[in-house]
Protein backbone atom coordinates (compact mmCIF):
# COMPACT_ATOMS: atom_id res chain seq x y z
CA UNK A 1 0.00 0.00 0.00
CA UNK A 2 1.37 3.57 -1.05
CA UNK A 3 1.90 6.08 2.06
CA UNK A 4 -0.67 8.50 2.30
CA UNK A 5 -0.20 12.31 1.82
CA UNK A 6 -0.32 14.30 4.82
CA UNK A 7 -1.02 18.43 4.87
CA UNK A 8 1.84 19.68 7.52
CA UNK A 9 3.62 22.67 8.90
CA UNK A 10 7.32 21.81 8.66
CA UNK A 11 9.93 24.24 10.68
CA UNK A 12 13.73 23.90 10.16
CA UNK A 13 15.33 25.48 13.60
CA UNK A 14 19.48 26.33 12.08
CA UNK A 15 22.32 27.26 14.13
CA UNK A 16 24.00 30.13 12.19
CA UNK A 17 27.59 30.15 12.86
CA UNK A 18 28.12 26.74 13.67
CA UNK A 19 30.82 26.00 10.96
CA UNK A 20 33.29 28.29 12.46
CA UNK A 21 32.60 27.57 15.31
CA UNK A 22 33.50 24.32 15.57
CA UNK A 23 36.64 25.33 13.97
CA UNK A 24 38.16 27.86 15.90
CA UNK A 25 36.80 26.03 19.36
CA UNK A 26 37.68 23.02 21.58
CA UNK A 27 35.59 20.17 19.98
CA UNK A 28 34.34 18.35 23.41
CA UNK A 29 33.27 21.84 25.26
CA UNK A 30 31.75 23.17 22.00
CA UNK A 31 29.22 20.41 21.46
CA UNK A 32 28.07 20.37 24.94
CA UNK A 33 27.16 24.12 23.96
CA UNK A 34 25.37 23.58 20.89
CA UNK A 35 23.47 20.33 22.28
CA UNK A 36 22.71 22.45 25.11
CA UNK A 37 21.41 25.10 22.73
CA UNK A 38 19.43 22.85 20.29
CA UNK A 39 17.29 20.86 23.64
CA UNK A 40 16.23 24.11 24.51
CA UNK A 41 14.83 25.19 20.68
CA UNK A 42 13.42 22.06 20.29
CA UNK A 43 12.10 21.96 23.44
CA UNK A 44 10.63 25.46 23.00
CA UNK A 45 8.99 24.18 19.95
CA UNK A 46 7.20 21.20 21.03
CA UNK A 47 4.09 21.47 20.77
CA UNK A 48 2.54 22.53 18.13
CA UNK A 49 5.43 20.89 16.50
CA UNK A 50 7.08 17.36 17.11
CA UNK A 51 10.99 16.24 15.83
CA UNK A 52 11.22 14.41 12.54
CA UNK A 53 15.19 14.24 13.26
CA UNK A 54 18.44 16.45 13.71
CA UNK A 55 20.30 17.17 11.12
CA UNK A 56 23.69 18.51 12.20
CA UNK A 57 23.75 21.69 12.76
CA UNK A 58 19.67 21.50 12.56
CA UNK A 59 16.55 20.73 13.72
CA UNK A 60 13.64 19.30 11.73
CA UNK A 61 10.21 19.57 13.32
CA UNK A 62 6.47 19.00 11.80
CA UNK A 63 3.10 19.64 12.41
CA UNK A 64 -0.02 18.00 11.01
CA UNK A 65 -3.50 19.52 11.45
CA UNK A 66 -4.46 23.13 11.83
CA UNK A 67 -2.77 25.20 14.34
CA UNK A 68 -3.73 28.55 14.72
CA UNK A 69 -1.85 31.26 12.85
CA UNK A 70 -1.08 33.33 16.13
CA UNK A 71 -0.17 30.48 18.26
CA UNK A 72 2.66 29.03 16.04
CA UNK A 73 4.51 32.12 15.50
CA UNK A 74 4.77 32.38 19.50
CA UNK A 75 6.01 28.85 19.21
CA UNK A 76 8.55 29.86 16.50
CA UNK A 77 9.65 32.79 18.53
CA UNK A 78 9.26 31.62 21.69
CA UNK A 79 11.70 29.05 20.98
CA UNK A 80 14.01 31.63 19.85
CA UNK A 81 13.45 33.78 22.84
CA UNK A 82 14.65 31.07 25.23
CA UNK A 83 18.09 30.21 23.08
CA UNK A 84 18.55 34.16 23.81
CA UNK A 85 17.97 33.93 27.50
CA UNK A 86 19.62 30.65 28.13
CA UNK A 87 22.50 32.06 25.96
CA UNK A 88 22.82 35.14 28.44
CA UNK A 89 22.43 33.67 31.53
CA UNK A 90 25.29 31.03 30.85
CA UNK A 91 27.71 34.19 30.12
CA UNK A 92 26.38 35.54 33.13
CA UNK A 93 27.24 33.17 35.71
CA UNK A 94 30.29 31.35 33.81
CA UNK A 95 33.98 31.95 34.77
CA UNK A 96 35.12 29.88 31.63
CA UNK A 97 37.41 31.35 29.32
CA UNK A 98 37.78 28.73 26.94
CA UNK A 99 38.08 29.58 23.30
CA UNK A 100 34.18 27.86 23.57
CA UNK A 101 32.84 29.73 25.93
CA UNK A 102 34.18 33.15 24.76
CA UNK A 103 32.68 32.46 21.10
CA UNK A 104 29.39 30.90 21.86
CA UNK A 105 28.05 34.43 21.88
CA UNK A 106 28.50 34.46 17.87
CA UNK A 107 26.05 31.51 17.70
CA UNK A 108 22.47 32.83 16.61
CA UNK A 109 19.11 30.70 14.74
CA UNK A 110 17.83 31.08 12.11
CA UNK A 111 14.18 29.32 11.40
CA UNK A 112 11.89 28.22 8.14
CA UNK A 113 8.59 27.29 8.08
CA UNK A 114 6.24 26.03 5.34
CA UNK A 115 2.84 24.38 4.77
CA UNK A 116 2.47 21.62 2.17
CA UNK A 117 2.34 17.64 1.83
CA UNK A 118 4.02 14.93 3.02
CA UNK A 119 4.00 10.86 3.07
CA UNK A 120 5.89 8.88 5.56
CA UNK A 121 7.54 6.07 5.08
CA UNK A 122 10.31 3.99 6.41
CA UNK A 123 14.19 3.95 5.05
CA UNK A 124 16.87 2.22 7.12
CA UNK A 125 14.88 1.29 10.08
CA UNK A 126 13.33 4.77 10.73
CA UNK A 127 10.58 6.85 9.67
CA UNK A 128 11.20 9.29 7.07
CA UNK A 129 9.49 12.15 5.75
CA UNK A 130 9.43 12.92 1.94
CA UNK A 131 7.60 14.73 -0.81
CA UNK A 132 8.03 17.93 -2.62
CA UNK A 133 7.02 20.33 0.21
CA UNK A 134 9.82 18.78 2.78
CA UNK A 135 12.97 19.41 -0.40
CA UNK A 136 11.49 22.65 -0.56
CA UNK A 137 11.98 24.13 3.05
CA UNK A 138 15.23 22.28 3.03
CA UNK A 139 16.42 24.19 0.38
CA UNK A 140 15.04 27.38 2.04
CA UNK A 141 18.03 27.20 4.34
CA UNK A 142 19.70 28.76 1.41
CA UNK A 143 18.61 32.26 0.95
CA UNK A 144 19.22 35.74 1.07
CA UNK A 145 17.54 37.01 4.02
CA UNK A 146 20.61 37.10 5.97
CA UNK A 147 22.14 40.02 3.54
CA UNK A 148 18.45 41.74 3.73
CA UNK A 149 18.49 41.93 7.51
CA UNK A 150 22.24 42.51 8.36
CA UNK A 151 23.06 38.90 9.57
CA UNK A 152 20.19 39.20 12.11
CA UNK A 153 18.29 35.97 13.59
CA UNK A 154 15.17 35.57 11.50
CA UNK A 155 12.32 33.43 10.73
CA UNK A 156 11.24 32.72 7.44
CA UNK A 157 7.64 32.02 6.28
CA UNK A 158 6.76 30.45 2.88
CA UNK A 159 3.50 32.44 2.06
CA UNK A 160 2.01 28.89 1.44
CA UNK A 161 2.55 28.58 5.52
CA UNK A 162 1.09 32.46 5.90
CA UNK A 163 -1.79 31.19 3.78
CA UNK A 164 -2.48 28.49 6.03
CA UNK A 165 -2.20 30.15 9.44
CA UNK A 166 -4.68 32.29 7.22
CA UNK A 167 -2.80 35.44 9.12
CA UNK A 168 -1.89 39.10 7.13
CA UNK A 169 2.17 39.79 7.11
CA UNK A 170 1.61 42.94 5.95
CA UNK A 171 -0.32 44.20 9.14
CA UNK A 172 2.14 41.93 11.04
CA UNK A 173 4.83 43.64 10.05
CA UNK A 174 6.46 40.79 8.18
CA UNK A 175 9.26 41.85 5.44
CA UNK A 176 8.60 40.48 2.26
CA UNK A 177 10.96 38.81 -0.03
CA UNK A 178 11.38 35.96 -3.17
CA UNK A 179 13.84 33.47 -3.65
CA UNK A 180 14.12 31.14 -6.98
CA UNK A 181 14.55 27.56 -6.39
CA UNK A 182 16.16 25.79 -8.82
CA UNK A 183 13.25 23.39 -10.67
CA UNK A 184 10.81 24.87 -8.12
CA UNK A 185 10.76 28.43 -9.10
CA UNK A 186 10.14 31.53 -7.69
CA UNK A 187 8.73 30.95 -4.12
CA UNK A 188 7.06 34.03 -1.94
CA UNK A 189 8.25 34.54 1.53
CA UNK A 190 7.60 36.57 4.62
CA UNK A 191 10.41 37.37 7.06
CA UNK A 192 10.28 38.14 10.88
CA UNK A 193 13.37 40.45 12.56
CA UNK A 194 13.84 38.03 15.55
CA UNK A 195 16.74 40.13 17.08
CA UNK A 196 14.25 43.02 16.53
CA UNK A 197 11.68 40.79 18.53
CA UNK A 198 13.59 39.72 21.13
CA UNK A 199 15.00 42.95 21.98
CA UNK A 200 11.34 44.28 22.73
CA UNK A 201 10.63 41.43 24.02
CA UNK A 202 13.54 42.26 26.55
CA UNK A 203 12.70 45.59 27.02
CA UNK A 204 9.01 44.68 27.32
CA UNK A 205 7.89 45.39 31.10
CA UNK A 206 6.21 42.56 33.28
CA UNK A 207 3.00 42.67 34.85
CA UNK A 208 2.47 39.30 36.76
CA UNK A 209 0.39 38.78 39.68
CA UNK A 210 2.86 36.52 41.67
CA UNK A 211 1.56 34.29 44.45
CA UNK A 212 3.07 36.58 46.80
CA UNK A 213 1.42 39.31 45.61
CA UNK A 214 -1.75 38.06 45.02
CA UNK A 215 -5.09 39.12 47.17
CA UNK A 216 -6.84 35.72 46.00
CA UNK A 217 -5.71 32.44 43.92
CA UNK A 218 -7.60 29.45 42.07
CA UNK A 219 -5.67 26.47 40.91
CA UNK A 220 -6.34 23.29 39.24
CA UNK A 221 -4.24 20.63 38.32
CA UNK A 222 -4.68 19.38 34.91
CA UNK A 223 -3.64 16.15 33.11
CA UNK A 224 -2.05 17.27 29.92
CA UNK A 225 0.86 19.36 28.41
CA UNK A 226 1.01 22.73 29.18
CA UNK A 227 1.01 24.09 25.43
CA UNK A 228 -2.32 22.41 25.18
CA UNK A 229 -3.39 23.97 28.20
CA UNK A 230 -2.37 27.24 26.94
CA UNK A 231 -4.12 26.70 23.77
CA UNK A 232 -7.42 26.10 25.17
CA UNK A 233 -7.29 29.30 27.58
CA UNK A 234 -6.26 31.54 24.70
CA UNK A 235 -7.56 30.56 21.43
CA UNK A 236 -10.86 31.86 21.49
CA UNK A 237 -12.17 29.04 19.61
CA UNK A 238 -10.79 26.42 22.04
CA UNK A 239 -11.45 28.79 24.72
CA UNK A 240 -15.10 29.01 23.78
CA UNK A 241 -15.46 25.41 23.71
CA UNK A 242 -15.39 24.91 27.81
CA UNK A 243 -15.66 28.67 29.21
CA UNK A 244 -19.71 29.71 29.63
CA UNK A 245 -20.39 32.56 27.46
CA UNK A 246 -22.09 32.99 24.30
CA UNK A 247 -19.39 34.43 22.21
CA UNK A 248 -16.10 35.46 22.57
CA UNK A 249 -14.80 37.93 19.79
CA UNK A 250 -10.84 38.58 20.20
CA UNK A 251 -9.88 41.98 18.91
CA UNK A 252 -6.19 42.02 18.40
CA UNK A 253 -5.04 45.08 15.98
CA UNK A 254 -2.27 43.59 13.94
CA UNK A 255 -3.90 40.03 14.05
CA UNK A 256 -1.44 38.96 16.50
CA UNK A 257 -2.34 38.11 20.20
CA UNK A 258 -0.42 39.93 22.59
CA UNK A 259 -0.27 43.23 24.69
CA UNK A 260 -3.12 45.07 23.41
CA UNK A 261 -5.25 42.16 22.55
CA UNK A 262 -8.63 42.52 23.92
CA UNK A 263 -11.22 39.68 23.99
CA UNK A 264 -15.16 40.55 24.28
CA UNK A 265 -16.72 37.96 26.22
CA UNK A 266 -20.83 38.27 25.82
CA UNK A 267 -22.81 36.49 28.56
CA UNK A 268 -26.76 37.32 27.34
CA UNK A 269 -27.31 41.18 26.96
CA UNK A 270 -24.14 41.67 28.99
CA UNK A 271 -20.50 41.68 27.91
CA UNK A 272 -16.74 41.36 29.84
CA UNK A 273 -13.65 43.03 28.20
CA UNK A 274 -10.36 41.81 28.77
CA UNK A 275 -7.42 43.98 27.62
CA UNK A 276 -3.92 42.22 27.73
CA UNK A 277 -1.55 43.68 29.97
CA UNK A 278 0.88 41.67 29.44
CA UNK A 279 2.01 38.03 27.10
CA UNK A 280 3.98 35.06 28.16
CA UNK A 281 3.35 32.36 25.92
CA UNK A 282 3.40 29.80 26.93
CA UNK A 283 4.16 30.69 30.83
CA UNK A 284 1.17 33.37 31.71
CA UNK A 285 -0.66 36.39 30.55
CA UNK A 286 -1.96 39.22 32.56
CA UNK A 287 -5.29 40.72 31.54
CA UNK A 288 -6.99 44.04 33.04
CA UNK A 289 -11.01 42.77 33.23
CA UNK A 290 -13.96 45.26 32.66
CA UNK A 291 -17.43 44.23 34.06
CA UNK A 292 -20.56 45.48 32.61
CA UNK A 293 -21.25 46.93 36.42
CA UNK A 294 -21.44 50.47 36.99
CA UNK A 295 -18.99 51.76 39.51
CA UNK A 296 -16.79 48.59 38.93
CA UNK A 297 -13.51 48.66 39.59
CA UNK A 298 -11.09 47.13 36.63
CA UNK A 299 -9.68 43.93 38.23
CA UNK A 300 -6.29 42.89 37.44
CA UNK A 301 -5.59 38.74 37.14
CA UNK A 302 -2.54 37.01 36.32
CA UNK A 303 -3.44 33.51 34.46
CA UNK A 304 -0.13 31.21 34.41
CA UNK A 305 0.42 27.84 33.36
CA UNK A 306 3.06 25.80 35.29
CA UNK A 307 4.64 22.64 34.28
CA UNK A 308 3.44 19.63 36.70
CA UNK A 309 4.76 16.20 37.27
CA UNK A 310 5.04 13.36 34.46
CA UNK A 311 3.49 15.66 31.81
CA UNK A 312 0.66 17.25 33.56
CA UNK A 313 0.08 21.03 34.44
CA UNK A 314 -0.83 23.89 37.10
CA UNK A 315 -3.25 26.14 36.11
CA UNK A 316 -3.95 29.20 38.41
CA UNK A 317 -5.72 32.23 38.10
CA UNK A 318 -3.82 35.16 40.27
CA UNK A 319 -6.06 38.35 41.29
CA UNK A 320 -4.04 41.35 41.93
CA UNK A 321 -4.87 43.38 45.69
CA UNK A 322 -7.71 45.91 45.07
CA UNK A 323 -7.92 49.29 46.58
CA UNK A 324 -9.35 49.11 50.20
CA UNK A 325 -12.74 50.86 48.38
CA UNK A 326 -12.90 48.12 46.39
CA UNK A 327 -12.26 44.98 48.53
CA UNK A 328 -15.94 44.19 49.20
CA UNK A 329 -16.85 43.96 45.61
CA UNK A 330 -13.84 42.14 44.85
CA UNK A 331 -15.24 40.21 47.59
CA UNK A 332 -18.37 39.29 45.80
CA UNK A 333 -16.96 39.05 42.08
CA UNK A 334 -14.30 36.40 42.99
CA UNK A 335 -16.39 33.97 45.05
CA UNK A 336 -18.73 33.98 41.76
CA UNK A 337 -15.76 34.15 39.33
CA UNK A 338 -14.75 30.93 41.51
CA UNK A 339 -17.89 28.85 40.90
CA UNK A 340 -18.46 29.40 37.53
CA UNK A 341 -14.43 28.03 36.72
CA UNK A 342 -14.79 25.12 38.90
CA UNK A 343 -17.96 24.14 36.95
CA UNK A 344 -16.06 24.86 33.33
CA UNK A 345 -12.82 23.26 34.60
CA UNK A 346 -14.72 19.57 34.50
CA UNK A 347 -15.12 20.41 30.73
CA UNK A 348 -11.50 21.69 29.88
CA UNK A 349 -10.66 18.52 31.73
CA UNK A 350 -12.58 16.17 30.02
CA UNK A 351 -11.23 18.01 26.64
CA UNK A 352 -7.61 17.66 26.76
CA UNK A 353 -7.32 15.05 29.05
CA UNK A 354 -8.84 12.18 26.79
CA UNK A 355 -6.33 11.82 24.60
CA UNK A 356 -4.07 10.78 27.70
CA UNK A 357 -3.09 7.22 28.07
CA UNK A 358 -4.45 5.92 31.28
CA UNK A 359 -6.12 8.89 31.98
CA UNK A 360 -10.35 8.84 32.36
CA UNK A 361 -11.61 12.36 31.08
CA UNK A 362 -14.41 11.71 32.70
CA UNK A 363 -13.35 11.06 36.19
CA UNK A 364 -13.39 13.47 38.71
CA UNK A 365 -11.91 14.71 40.67
CA UNK A 366 -8.45 13.42 39.46
CA UNK A 367 -4.75 13.98 40.51
CA UNK A 368 -6.08 15.08 43.42
CA UNK A 369 -7.35 18.31 41.64
CA UNK A 370 -8.63 21.86 43.61
CA UNK A 371 -11.94 21.81 44.39
CA UNK A 372 -12.11 25.81 42.84
CA UNK A 373 -11.59 27.21 46.12
CA UNK A 374 -9.63 30.90 46.28
CA UNK A 375 -6.67 30.91 48.26
CA UNK A 376 -6.81 34.06 50.37
CA UNK A 377 -4.56 36.13 52.18
CA UNK A 378 -4.85 33.87 55.06
CA UNK A 379 -3.87 30.46 54.15
CA UNK A 380 -1.95 31.56 50.98
CA UNK A 381 1.21 29.81 51.94
CA UNK A 382 1.28 27.08 50.29
CA UNK A 383 -2.34 25.85 51.04
CA UNK A 384 -4.25 24.76 48.06
CA UNK A 385 -8.44 24.35 47.35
Amino acid sequence: MLPKAEAAYFAIADISGYTNFLAAVELDHAQDIIADFMDVVVKGLRPPFRLAKFEGDAAFVYSTGTIDGSLLQDAIEGAYFKFRRRLRDIRQASTCECKACVAMGDLDFKFVIHHGEMVKQKMGGREELAGRDVILVHRLLKNSVGEKLGGRAYALYSDAAIRAMGVDPVAQGLIPHQETIDIIGDVTLWARDLEAAWQQDDAQTRMEVTRDDAYAILEFDIAAPRQTVWEFITVPGQWRKWWDADDIVEESGKGRRGVGTKNHCAHGNHTNVEETLDWRPVDYFTVGITLPVPGAPRIIMTRAVLDGPDGTSRFELRIAKPKPKDRAFLDGAAAKFAERMTQAMAGLRSMVEGGQPGVDAMEEPALGQSSGRFLTEPVRSGARG
